[in-house]
């Protein structure tokens, strides 16, 4: 299947600030050579950048640099701190240096950080293959996030390798994510690409992510997030949850996916909540313009998970799911299912619109599958609709 223009990411060009006058690690005793610990020397650059009355810039060169836990601390005495980075950041090979901290490099509290470029290498190889053994293991660590942040840019930043998430963004709002590029095996375990949480204002561009978890998953308080020109795979797709584990829990609301291409992925466009009791919800939510290729479950919702059948059997999901359109969704499903909407019987699905589908499995025809929930379609609608 040929992919149709209108459905290629488009991946941006980059624009570099300027690193002359800039604060270089090495200047404070950085080394570039991926065995001498170089945290203390990141930190003193970020404390005088963080302290200066006027906009400063952290220039981190090329080479290695092993830098262990680091938690960049706000609010800064100015709104404009830029971090170039044309090296790589290695985490320690030892997983339990950081893997017990949640983070690996978090910022907290600033307003105005822009980082650009650069390698972020979370070196959890160590940690899956302990969680694959099923030894006793720390849970590790997100690479990189931001947490009650304002007017952040994260512009052409690779992560590799993380022991946990890539990228977390949480209680922060204003967030640009663009040209970044996120890499992990298909099978490394909870090594979500980007997450948000609490926050409003993000938008999330010409990105590729290849993974072993969601490629961005969307917990909840999330309000106003654009999605746009992703590439997914491997990966479980783009995940709205999972939601409503808590009894009272803030919702989820106006939420844009628009051009993402799927390629042998578990999901594609997902909804996902517990099947338990909850005040939780989701609504104005639009997927547009989704190519898949060969993915497991296209479209679903699933307000029965209940992982293990542990504090959630015979239980009805609380979040309550309305105003949802799929617009433009055209590919191939990996299973005879490529529509599943199971949705909550004591809070059912409404307004579930369906416009221009066509999925198709194999060489056979596709099915929809629609459990409690209502709505309308229009235009061209393969599989028929359930709805």
């Amino acid at each position: 299947m040929a992919i149709p223009m209108n459905f290629l990411p488009l991946f941006l060009f980059i624009f570099f600030p300027s690193t002359n006058g800039a604060l270089n690690i090495l200047d404070f005793g950085a080394k570039a050579d991926g065995a001498t610990d170089s945290t203390k020397s990141l930190l003193n650059a970020w404390a005088s950048a963080c302290g200066s009355l006027t906009p400063e810039s952290i220039h981190i060169p090329s080479g290695k640099f092993l830098i262990n836990q680091v938690t960049f601390e706000g609010p800064c005495k100015n709104h404009g701190i830029s971090i170039w980075i044309d090296g790589t950041l290695i985490a320690p090979s030892n997983y339990e240096s950081i893997g017990t901290s949640g983070h690996w490099l978090v910022f907290n509290n600033v307003q105005g950080v822009s980082i650009y470029g650069g390698t972020l290498d979370g070196q959890g190889t160590g940690l899956w293959a302990c969680k694959a053994a099923g030894k006793n293991c720390p849970d590790g660590a997100a690479s990189l996030s931001f947490n009650g942040a304002k007017d952040i840019l994260i512009s052409g930043l690779t992560s590799v390798n993380s022991q946990l998430y890539h990228l977390v963004i949480d209680g922060s709002s204003n967030v640009k994510v663009q040209g970044v590029k996120i890499m992990a095996p298909g099978n490394s375990p909870n090594t979500d690409g980007i997450h948000v949480q609490q926050s409003t204002g993000v938008t999330i561009t010409s990105t590729g992510i290849k993974t072993g978890d969601d490629c961005i998953s969307v917990g909840p308080g999330t309000m106003n997030l654009w999605i746009e020109n992703i590439a997914c795979g491997p990966g479980h797709g783009i995940s709205i949850g999972s939601l409503g584990r808590g009894l009272q829990e803030q919702g989820v609301q106006n939420i844009t996916v628009k051009t993402a291409v799927f390629r042998g992925t578990q999901n594609g466009l997902r909804i996902k909540t517990w099947g338990r009791p909850s005040d939780g919800f989701v609504k104005g939510v639009v997927f547009q313009n989704a190519l898949m290729y060969n993915v497991q479950n296209p479209i679903i919702i699933d307000q029965n998970y209940c992982p293990d059948d542990k504090g959630c059997p015979n239980q009805n999901s609380g979040v309550k799911i309305s105003d949802v359109t799929y617009r433009d969704i055209q590919g191939t499903s990996a299973t005879e299912v490529a529509v599943k909407l199971d949705c909550s019987k004591s809070n059912p699905c409404n307004k579930i619109g369906l416009e221009d589908i066509k999925l198709t499995y194999g060489n056979n025809p596709a099915q929809s599958s629609c459990q409690n929930a209502g709505g309308t379609v229009n235009g061209f609608i393969v599989p028929p609709s359930c709805l």
